[in-house]
């Protein structure tokens, strides 16, 4: 194990005793969010992802420390064990190059090589690849035998060649060789499957491409694929292959005679029949493996923004889930988010009705005290936004929330274990309101899957796109800290050291008991023992405690300590947490031991300053262009506020209060070169955009956030370069800065003639 750590230490460029550490702890069962916030002096103050790095790699080398003994055991059991193949086993340090020196001796199902054996040519094959000088025929021809069934000397050679051709395809060195020629020389090449032309409009663009596999970005990668699962495309990945037959050959060719003949003849077989489909097979799972990597990546990056959104906090809010012919739904809630009623209104369906929508909100929104208005963001979003305005609430906050999810939400267990008696609609109506109260509490009670900010969530791998998400909103969920006496057990479920049976566990207990007075309390929740106590502890908060260091992220087990310096400065804990000069007095050394140091010293105080405080940004008010509520509505050159509402590899997607999100390409978030969308934006956050284009037959809106001086000269300037993925769905292809998107398009890796033509008009208007 220590060769381990120091391989994982070499990685990530930390000290060895700090992966030795930090996986002492994880073994102890210790969570990412205790290790990095509570035993900062253990692993040298690691932060959570480098822990989360340290715990993924460990995971990675025991797995194939797994591997490896079972291959040791195989072939002792096989007899082929010799200590030449345990030192290569043992000094392996991937799972493909284990799994290489493997495959020659792995029991395996009857082959055409096989078959040659069992026929005796193995001794021909091994003269043969010799390639020393013999007469080839009359060597053959001693190998004929009718009972073995080798009626002629072409059959001999025959069988001889196929045992040369699987030897070939099985020798580590070739195969290593091999793929590295797929990664560094392949290509990928899609082709639309015969009559699926019209079916399959969507890849259209795939339908004769080819591209590098070294460079093929994630989102073209699983586009490409998807296609192929949809059986719209036709998808190969090959090197050139006179160039890979040549390289096998640089390898096994020795001689020119006859020999060599059959060598040459045997690796151009081996090469198509068995080299090449395996190699295809491996470099798909590798590039598939890349892409959902990235993707993994982007989407949880993405959610994380999300979750951590800036809450409006504690305000008595009314929520209502817009529509037009069915109407908007209302659900007043209290500032702890509790339903106190709900109703429906129909602003929109004609003068009569509007007039008793507008009596019906004027009406909740004096009885219940309204402090903000949250207005869903799909149909009818707009024009319910519209007609809330224009009723002159007085005080009232206005705000537009996204709702995506907040139907999934509806129609869960957890909306019907809350909300039993009423519909999905109110359910909405209820979520849409919590959201703008505090997102995070809410979104966790939604698959993130389903919350809109993915790129291609449903084609990666689902078990790892599940466990980096769990690590996110885990990550989200105690960063930000949990009122204990008001949280809901699904947002429990995510403080280090809980889970979904404790959660249910201390509400049932907060239920039955009344609320915590001081956190030493849930020592008393069935099955919650010392060890979940102390990961959880620190995370949880309880608002007008006792204790005024349970209103803080200062740990329990350092109560003392904080008791101990309060003694010292002669004064109480509250007057620590009151009086910065105290704080300041406090000299932070003496306090020094072997497992308290400076780190976590500084952290207390910070806490102490700040008890319990919310890492997240204050809550701005925000509102779209009055009189821009449909694509209609839009014309280039308009600049309009938008809120960030997706990150991808190739830009960003704005929300500007048009049903429709707009791109804002890579190329146009910035005057400057950025590699990452990130570097300047996230998700939720509030800018300014100007219209590029507005293509209304096919939903889509370009964007961009350069300055004017800049736009005038790029925005129409075509850039016929690489495409890329769509928002959250097929794909997009920002070749041009013009060109828009479409949610349900496919991805489209070039574009068409017309719309070059068209941009290029655009330059010289």
């Amino acid at each position: 194990m220590s060769i381990h750590f120091k391989k994982i230490a070499n990685e990530l460029s930390i000290a060895e005793k700090q992966v030795s550490a930090t996986a002492a702890l994880l073994d102890e069962g210790a969570t990412v969010p205790f290790i990095s916030r509570y035993r900062k002096e253990v692993t040298g103050t690691l932060d959570e992802v480098q822990v989360t790095a340290i715990r993924d790699r460990i995971l990675q080398l025991r797995e194939l420390d797994k591997r490896r003994e079972a291959i040791l055991k195989s072939l002792t059991e096989l007899g082929k064990l010799t200590p030449e193949l345990e030192k290569l086993v043992n000094e392996a340090e991937t799972m493909i190059a284990l799994e290489d020196i493997y495959l020659p001796y792995r029991p395996k199902r009857k082959t055409r090589a096989t078959a040659a054996r069992e026929k005796g040519l193995q001794p021909l094959a091994d003269k043969i690849f010799d390639q020393t000088r013999f007469d080839l025929e009359a060597e053959a021809e001693k190998y004929i035998d009718a009972e073995k069934g080798v009626n002629t000397i072409e059959e001999a050679l025959a069988g001889a060649r196929d045992i040369i051709a699987e030897q070939m395809s099985e020798n580590a060195e070739a195969r290593t060789k091999i793929r590295t020629l797929f990664v560094e020389r392949g290509t990928f090449a899609s082709k639309v499957i015969p009559g699926k032309e019209e079916s399959g409009i969507k890849y259209k663009d795939y339908f004769d491409w080819t591209e590098p596999v070294k460079s093929a970005p994630s989102h073209r990668i699983l586009a490409m694929r998807r296609g192929e699962k949809e059986e719209i495309l036709w998808l190969d990945i090959k090197p050139q292959e006179e160039e890979a037959i040549a390289a096998l050959e640089n390898m096994f060719v020795k001689g020119n005679n006859t020999s060599t003949n059959q060598v040459q003849l045997a690796i151009a077989d081996g090469y198509k029949r068995l080299l090449k489909p395996t190699m295809e097979t491996e470099i798909r799972l590798l590039t598939k493996k890349k892409a959902d990597e990235e993707a993994i990546r982007v989407f949880a990056e993405n959610a994380r923004q999300l979750l951590l959104g800036a809450p409006l906090g504690q305000k008595r809010v009314m929520a209502i889930d817009p529509g037009f012919r069915t109407g908007c739904k209302v659900a007043c809630l209290d500032e702890q988010g509790k339903l106190l009623e709900d109703t429906a209104i129909y602003p929109h369906t004609g003068p009569g009705q509007a007039k008793e929508a507008e009596k019906t909100a004027k009406h909740l929104f004096e009885k219940h005290n309204i402090e903000a208005i949250a207005i869903g963001n799909g149909t009818a979003g707009r024009e319910t936004e519209v007609f809330i305005r224009n009723l002159n609430l007085p005080g009232a906050i206005i705000v537009m929330v996204n709702e995506s999810g907040a139907s999934i939400y509806s129609a869960s267990e957890v909306a019907r274990d809350e909300f039993p008696d009423k519909d999905i609609t109110v359910r909405g109506a209820v979520s849409i309101g919590r959201r703008l109260m505090d997102p995070l509490a809410e979104l966790v009670k939604i698959d993130p899957k389903s919350i809109g900010v993915g790129q291609y969530q449903h084609d990666v791998d689902q078990n790892k796109l599940q466990t980096s998400l769990d690590d996110t909103v885990i990550n989200c969920v105690n960063a930000v800290g949990v009122e204990l006496n008001t949280a809901s057990k699904q947002i429990l479920a995510y403080v280090s050291g809980l889970g979904p049976q404790l959660a249910q566990n201390i509400v049932e207990y907060r239920d039955q008991n009344g609320a915590f007075k001081q956190r030493s309390q849930l020592k008393k929740v069935p099955r919650l023992g010392d060890k979940a106590f102390e990961q959880a502890a620190g995370f949880l908060r309880i608002h007008h405690a006792e204790n005024p260091l349970d209103t803080s992220a200062v740990h329990p087990e350092r109560y003392d300590l904080v008791l101990q310096m309060a003694k010292d400065a002669n004064c109480t804990v509250r007057d620590l947490m009151n009086d910065d000069k105290l704080r300041k007095s406090i000299p932070l050394q003496k306090y020094t031991s072997e497992t308290v140091g400076l780190p976590t010293l500084n952290d207390i105080m910070a806490e102490l300053a700040k008890p319990g405080r919310d890492p997240r940004e204050q809550f701005e008010t925000f509102s779209f262009t009055e009189g821009v509520n449909s694509i209609n509505d839009l014309k280039i050159g308009m600049k309009l506020p938008g809120i960030v509402t997706n990150i991808t590899n190739f830009g960003a997607f704005v929300d500007i209060g048009v049903h429709q999100d707009g791109l804002v390409h890579l190329s146009q978030i910035t005057n400057r070169f950025i590699k990452d969308a990130n570097e300047i934006l996230k998700v939720a956050q509030k800018v300014e955009v100007t219209v590029v284009e507005v293509d209304v037959n096919r939903k889509r809106i370009s964007l961009t956030m350069k300055d004017n001086e800049k736009r005038e000269v790029v925005a129409h300037k075509p850039s016929f370069n690489k495409p890329v993925a769509k928002h959250a769905g097929a794909g997009f292809s920002p070749r041009d800065s013009a060109k828009t998107v479409n949610k349900n398009a496919a991805p489209e890796p070039e574009g068409d003639l017309q719309l070059k033509l068209a941009a290029l008009k655009n330059m010289f208007k």
